[in-house]
């Protein structure tokens, strides 16, 4: 104590208070890091490259961080111990026994500087880099002690292997690349953790000089550091110089030069905007690489096809019904055809659908019970008031009407007048809310919006959305999440629906023969196989869809143009359904799908496909043809929907049924069988059927001669002494076999094979009869002609107030 009092106090004191001075400010200065440390969270690299995989394993591509870099972030436990290694022998041999500074190496890289006169070697500690690499500046004096404290500052909150682990993680490997899994995995395709010596030690070589090293144009260059690398191994006693030797020797193989091109763009672009965290890595999704080339190429394929024709664009979504998992995605034709637009994703595009949303109308409307599986619709001209717009008529693509359709003909052959008839009972805010329940998240607006037009598509959903929905048609209502990555957290979707509707539709769509009226026999529909499909065209063919599904796969498409040109007269069943079609036949081109099973709890059962009377007894002698639903016979055709001879129904005894067309089979309730039974069943067809029935010919209407016009109790207003044509035409439907007489009151007015008969208006009550010559078919009805009120023929005035 003595000896520092004189040392303090003595001849000494200044010199010796400077040094302890000195000393304690660097003590103090050492210990202030340990107060502001840098955490292992303080420097996470939370946006690294997403790295993507197909169901297999193999690449599809890699999404780069914000900056554009190709950053991987893996822990030590993820590296080769020959990396390792390597990286410490070249880079800071006494990593493990100095803190963040090498005081021997800062001694001898002076001792060197002063004897060269120029700055020999660094001597930056691993841990004095990842300080500059965190904070990049010039290599000057000052900024040297800047990365010093940094480099404290790191050491005072972080052991060694997490310092290590965050420097060779940002360790530069050349062009974008960045740590030593993203290089592993770009010029070698493995995972850090499975590098061998070879490997590990080029790799390790890299961050001396990415540019000039670059493997792919300096080799030679590359495998000169790697010898040095090696050299400093086997001097550090890390391998023996045998290990070396064969290590720089061994013929290693680089993957070829990858140029950017991702195998998936749209699906993996958007798959990355789902992900709940972007910190990196890599993702196993459930895209099949070799489906997803198929299919990129047959929708190139589909549209330079149609190009003739203004088509330049499509898409195409392929599901595997058992999993939900996405197993192809193609948004455009070339993602990088700028020119055309191809980073529009066609998947997610919202469009108008068509017809596409017509099945869940009918879905609806079954479980409801608004219709019945036998509901006879009226196909016939129907005219619309919209408020506050023209007045609205649906038509049909084929511009024709069939006039009397079972709910099994409506949607195969996708009519569109039966469609608006169900909705207006259904209701468009039931409906619309109905969609919504199913995943058309987009249709978004008030029900007056889209009006009746919604179930022909006035609203605009997705791709992706369809084939959700159409999955649960597949699935007899139950929802099934898309699954895209393995490990993704789905949303469990609500409801465990009644199965006996979606089974229906799922029957109804699959019906080939009842959709032969519109799309013919030979249809690119049919698949040699079981599925279920409905196509869709845009009002101006903007847009042509088909959406379809076998018991193992749920295939959607898309064609048209993304800036809404229209097409040249191309419709779902010649856009979208070649394209189906294809994608259908390769996916089950090694294995057949199984049959869909029948309607549950659902009996099949005979009704008069023009009617709907349920057949009830006595057809013992009609064989069912399964395959067409029909009941053939010599006087039978064997086509779905076709009329039929009357002479067919000979074989039944019930006097009550007359159908003028072919006995169908249908599946139907059975509390439906049994009413029937029990009830008398009209079949002659309702007034709103007359105008489409004077158009008709009669011979497909044997048995129903019919007067169309006046219709019953109808009555009309005559004014005498008006300049008018007071003749009124009596109409019958359809074109005549045979002459008919024509009766009024009794008396007999004309014989003739017209089908229409002029009569100059009497005022009266009148009864009209009409029948054959032979008196075998007849129809009456009674109507009346009623004088019109007296109206002035003298201008007035009115009265102001």
């Amino acid at each position: 104590m003595q000896h520092w009092r004189k040392l303090w106090h003595g001849k000494y004191k200044f010199p010796f208070r400077l040094i302890l001075g000195v000393i304690l400010l660097a003590l103090t200065l050492r210990s202030v890091p340990y107060l502001i440390p840098i955490r292992a969270q303080d420097i996470a690299q939370t946006d690294g490259a997403i790295t993507f995989e197909d169901r297999y394993g193999l690449p599809l591509g890699t999404l780069l961080t914000r900056d554009q870099d190709h950053t991987m972030v893996v822990s030590l436990d993820e590296m080769s111990p020959y990396f390792i290694q390597a990286i410490i022998a070249a880079e800071d041999k006494r990593y493990y026994q100095h803190g963040s500074v090498d005081v021997i190496a800062v001694s001898r890289a002076i001792l060197e500087t002063l004897q060269a006169r120029e700055i020999v070697s660094g001597a930056s500690t691993i841990t004095m880099q990842l300080a500059r690499m965190l904070h990049p500046t010039p290599r000057t004096l000052p900024n040297k002690v800047g990365e010093i404290w940094t480099s404290w500052r790191l050491s005072a909150g972080m052991d060694k292997d997490t310092l290590l682990a965050a420097y060779i993680n940002r360790l530069p490997m050349g062009s974008n690349l960045y740590g030593v899994e993203t290089a592993a995995r770009t010029y070698f395709g493995l995972p850090a953790a499975e590098l061998n010596l070879a490997q590990a030690t080029l790799l390790a070589s890299l961050p001396n000089d990415p540019i000039d090293l670059d493997p792919y144009y300096h080799w030679q260059a590359l495998k000169t550091r790697q010898r040095y690398v090696l050299e400093r191994m086997v001097a550090d006693k890390m391998v023996t110089a045998i290990e070396a030797e064969r290590a720089y020797t061994e013929q290693v193989y680089l993957r070829s030069r990858q140029q950017g091109i991702l195998a998936a763009p749209h699906f993996l672009f958007w798959v990355s905007q789902q992900l709940p965290t972007t910190d990196g890595g890599t993702i196993r999704t459930t895209l099949d690489s070799a489906l997803q080339q198929f299919v990129a190429t047959q929708v190139q394929q589909v549209v330079a096809a149609l190009a003739p024709k203004q088509v330049h664009h499509a898409a195409a979504l392929v599901i595997d019904n058992h999993t939900g998992e996405v197993l192809a995605y193609v948004g455009s034709p070339n993602y990088f055809n700028d020119s055309l637009q191809g980073q529009n994703d066609g998947v997610q595009a919202l469009r108008q659908p068509g017809s596409t949303l017509k099945p869940f109308l009918y879905q609806l409307a079954l479980e409801q019970q608004v219709i019945r599986p036998q509901t006879i619709l009226a196909d016939v001209p129907t005219t619309y008031a919209i408020p506050g717009a023209k007045l609205y008529k649906p038509v049909d693509y084929s511009e024709t009407f069939l006039g009397p359709v079972r709910v099994r003909l409506a949607l195969a052959n996708s009519l569109n007048v039966p469609a608006v008839r169900v909705l207006e009972q259904v209701g468009v805010p039931v409906f619309l809310k109905h969609l919504q329940k199913l995943g058309f998240t987009h249709l978004s607006q008030d029900p007056e919006y889209y009006g009746l037009g919604l179930t022909l598509g006035s609203g605009e959903v997705s791709l992706w959305e369809l084939a959700a929905a159409y999955l649960r048609v597949a699935h007899q209502g139950k929802a099934v999440p898309l699954v895209t990555y393995f490990g993704e957290e789905t949303e469990q979707l609500e409801g465990t629906p009644e199965p006996t509707s979606w089974e229906l539709v799922r029957d109804m769509l699959g019906d080939r023969h009842a959709r032969a009226t519109a799309f013919g026999v030979d249809s690119v529909l049919n698949l040699p196989f079981p599925a279920a499909v409905k196509t869709g065209t845009s009002s101006d063919y903007r847009d042509t869809w088909t959406v379809g599904f076998s018991t193992d796969y749920t295939v959607a498409t898309w064609v048209g143009n993304f800036d809404g040109t229209a097409m040249q007269q191309v419709s779902g069943v010649m856009g979208a359904a070649p394209l189906w079609h294809r994608i259908m036949q390769q996916l089950h081109e090694t294995r057949e799908p199984a049959y869909f099973s029948p309607p549950s709890s659902l009996i099949q059962h005979p009704i008069c496909a023009v009617t709907g009377q349920i057949v009830q007894e006595n057809l013992s002698q009609l064989e069912p043809d399964v395959g067409a639903g029909l009941f053939t016979s010599s006087s039978i055709n064997p086509m779905a929907g076709e009329p039929a001879p009357t002479e067919s129904l000979s074989t039944t005894s019930d006097s009550n049924f007359n159908c003028p067309s072919a006995i169908v089979l249908e599946y139907l309730y059975p509390q439906d069988i049994e009413i029937s039974n029990s009830q008398n069943q009209p079949a002659e067809l309702p007034p709103e059927y007359n105008e489409w029935l004077s158009q008709q010919p009669q011979n497909q209407w044997q048995g129903q001669l019919r007067i169309v016009f006046p219709e019953n109790d109808d009555y009309f207003l005559l004014a005498p002494q008006a300049k008018q044509d007071n003749r009124l035409e009596f109409k019958l439907a359809g074109k005549l076999e045979e002459p008919v007489e024509w009766w009024l009151n009794g008396e007999r007015i004309a014989t003739s094979q017209l089908n229409s008969l002029f009569w100059n208006m009497k005022l009266g009550s009148w009864e009209l009869e009409v029948k054959t010559v032979g008196g075998e078919e007849r129809d009456r009805i009674i109507f009346q002609v009623q004088e019109a009120p007296h109206k002035s023929t003298r201008r007035g005035f009115s009265i102001a107030d």
